[in-house]
């Protein structure tokens, strides 16, 4: 974020902002009603972790712990209920998740360290994570951290396996292809085997995200917050991954998967922004059957032509952005590695694509 600018005027030192450097994370959590949302919630809830952190709901179980022990406030229209914990953590239902509801949070209880967004089951984590993405550009006092997806062990399969009707996604799978974090719930309740299944399919859908496995959906804090999954900061784990990704084995027919390629050479940032656009925003690019391929998720670390650093390419359905990296190409050979999470996607095509309208000849750079 960019410094502000300090005046001369000795007299003016109000001008000076408190704190505006200092965004608040928000992590999206998602998931199937049942897989253990709520739990996962109650334990950081309850959790001594010194943090500051608020828990926004827009669902509540049936008769959950939560619902029970919430009390109602009059604390204007955009609150239902909120609760105060002892360890200093928020609890409250919000009518509207959008970003005003939340700065109106703010306003009145002051800043959090972290910010928990619950997701209804059956609602899209991508739209909602589009609008923190794009407000966090805006100068907004909040930054989208990351998407949890948590998985109920026993019955995730049969989710991702259900059929839909023609045109319909299945919400399982978006939500797995959707993820930095899959938490697998409950996994004292199924076989290895099965378990390895489910793992497995997770993995064909999203071949980045990472896998955390649980019981009571009881984790480890630091594996969950933090993980800077839409900036730079975590340029070098996604380097080391691209690099270790393989091509994803197609599961079952399903329509979701992710497919991933490499490509040496440097690239015009003009011509990677309209193949990007042309398959983000226009969906002109069909796979083999002739359907039109929609990625939901998109992310490499690409060379442009005269660049020293690398460059991360991140995109959420039609939302994408290039960033600057840390790391340097130095005497590294200048290699496009990049993954594409989404329906219908054909490896080769996309490639041929990629390689045929965007990678410019090198001269010299």
């Amino acid at each position: 974020m960019d410094e502000p600018v300090q005046q001369d005027d000795d007299d003016c030192p109000e001008l000076v902002p408190i704190e505006t450097d200092k965004q608040i994370p928000v992590t999206i959590i998602t998931g199937y009603l049942g897989a253990g949302k709520t739990t996962l919630l109650n334990f950081i809830l309850s959790e001594q972790h010194n943090k500051r952190i608020a828990v926004i709901l827009n669902e509540f179980g049936e008769g959950s712990a939560l619902e029970k022990s919430l009390a109602v406030s009059q604390a204007g229209e955009l609150y239902e209920e909120w609760l105060e914990l002892r360890n200093g953590c928020l609890c409250c239902s919000v009518k509207d998740n959008g970003l005003k509801a939340i700065e109106n949070l703010m306003e009145k209880k002051g800043k959090f360290d972290y910010i928990l967004l619950e997701t209804t089951g059956l609602a899209d984590p991508g739209a909602v994570a589009a609008m923190f993405w794009v407000d966090a550009e805006l100068g907004s006092d909040v930054y989208l951290d990351g998407i949890v997806t948590v998985i109920d062990a026993k019955y995730g399969l049969q989710h991702l396996m259900e059929e839909k009707p023609e045109g319909l996604v299945n919400e399982a799978a978006r939500q797995i292809a959707l993820a930095d974090l899959a938490i697998v719930n409950k996994t004292d309740l199924v076989e290895e085997e099965a378990l390895q299944e489910l793992r497995d399919t997770v993995r064909s859908i999203n071949g980045l995200v990472k896998i955390l496995e649980t019981q009571k959906s009881r984790v480890d804090l630091s594996e969950v917050l933090d993980l800077h999954s839409f900036d730079s900061k975590d340029s070098a784990d996604l380097a080391e991954k691209l690099q270790l990704m393989k091509g994803s084995r197609h599961h079952l027919d399903k329509s979701i998967l992710t497919v991933t390629f490499e490509v040496a050479g440097n690239l015009s940032e003009d011509v990677l922004n309209i193949f990007v656009q042309n398959l983000l925003w226009e969906k002109m690019f069909h796979n083999k059957e002739g359907l039109p391929m929609t990625v939901i998720r998109l992310k490499g670390i690409v060379s442009l032509a005269g660049k020293a650093h690398q460059v991360m390419l991140q995109g959420v359905h039609e939302l994408y952005e290039l960033n600057d990296m840390p790391l340097l190409w130095g005497d590294d050979p200048r290699i496009n590695r990049l993954v594409f999470i989404g329906r219908h996607l054909d490896k080769d095509i996309l490639q041929e694509q990629f390689t045929s309208t965007v990678v410019a000849q090198e001269k010299g750079a």
